[in-house]
Parts: C-alpha cells; sequence; structure tokens
C-alpha cells in the first residue's frame, strides 16, 4: 500500500461516517465508510447547500461485494438519500484504490 492509498484511508477512517450504497432496483446494498467535506461558504445559499453531494470512499468495501458504482446508484447519509450522478475511480498507480461519489438530491 503507498502513501496516497495510507493517507486516503486514515483521512477517511477519522473523519468519515457509515454510508449506505444501493443499486437502482435496491439489491446489493453495500455499508461503507465515507468521508463528505462540508460545503464551502461560496455554496451555501439561505444556509443550504446548493452544490453537488461529494463524498470521498475506500475501494475495499465495494471490492468486497464486487460492486462498481455507476449513475442512478442511491447513497443514504443518516435520514437523507442522494441519487448518484457519477462516480469516478481514484487510482494509486494502476489500483483503484478509493472511490469519488457525485450525487443530487437529498431528499
Amino acid at each position: 500500500m503507498s502513501y496516497r492509498t495510507e493517507r486516503r484511508r486514515r483521512q477517511i477512517m477519522a473523519k468519515g461516517r457509515q454510508m449506505l450504497l444501493t443499486a437502482r432496483d435496491g439489491s446489493n446494498p453495500v455499508t461503507l465508510r465515507a468521508y463528505a467535506p462540508p460545503p464551502q461558504s461560496s455554496q451555501l445559499a439561505d444556509g443550504m447547500p446548493k452544490a453537488a453531494f461529494i463524498a470521498q470512499t475506500l475501494a475495499d468495501e465495494l471490492n468486497a461485494v464486487n460492486v462498481t458504482p455507476r449513475a442512478q446508484f442511491y447513497l443514504q447519509d443518516g435520514p437523507k438519500t442522494y441519487t448518484l450522478t457519477d462516480a469516478t475511480p481514484v487510482y494509486d498507480g494502476a489500483t483503484i484504490c478509493g472511490w469519488t461519489l457525485i450525487a443530487a438530491g437529498g431528499d
């Protein structure tokens, strides 16, 4: 494991929280630990976030159950449920060490 993967792991373990990722049809639910940085002040309007919800996660939980996140998956963070608009892999060399999950909604 390289420095990049280890640094990402430490940040997500320290600052992350449990989230649930499920396919659109409700199959393959995966509980994962992810870090969603708080919105910047420029992304707030009337005290409410107006930017996309972005969560950083490790690839470990997803690889263990052979799930590749993609658009239209649901991401549940506490009481809010988001719909993924994109899922971008994070590489450490040639290996996927994590995912950046970009979502909209929050219903």
